[in-house]
């Protein structure tokens, strides 16, 4: 069992403050390293999501890929799909991942792969994410 806790973040110039679900998350870049990343843990993304740096980090390059825009929230985004090693826990698997072309999107834990290896149960009353591997 994996947990995370909501972490509170400020939501406007008031000082505001809202807890979100927040995970500690590894993907692994093209040298071998494994890079830290705190993506929102979100059940209504269908893919994980990183900005541009951190694909770029990764060793991820854009060239001769096709550039396709999903949609959400915020807009179309233009996004490429890569396929890399991440580590949750101890737990190593390989994960698709859209990375996108541009930078001001907040990286997101989406459900492909990720719920397919765990079950995620959101107990935001106590403030925890629980990660329990299938």
């Amino acid at each position: 069992m994996i947990v995370f806790k909501y972490k509170a973040e400020s939501i406007s110039t008031d000082g505001t403050l809202v807890k979100r679900p927040v995970a500690d998350v590894f993907l692994q870049a093209a040298s071998g390293e494994w890079i830290k990343f705190h993506p929102y843990i979100d059940s209504g993304a269908d893919v994980t999501l990183i900005p541009l740096s951190l694909g770029k980090l990764l060793g991820s390059s854009a060239r001769g890929k096709k550039v396709e825009t999903i949609g959400g929230i915020s807009g179309g985004v233009p996004i490429i799909y890569i396929k890399n090693p991440m580590q949750i826990g101890t737990f190593t698997f390989e994960s698709h991942i859209g990375w996108t072309q541009i930078e001001d999107v907040p990286a997101l834990l989406g459900r492909a792969d990720v719920f397919d290896q765990f079950d995620v149960n959101f107990k935001q009353k106590d403030n925890v994410i629980i990660f329990e591997k299938r």
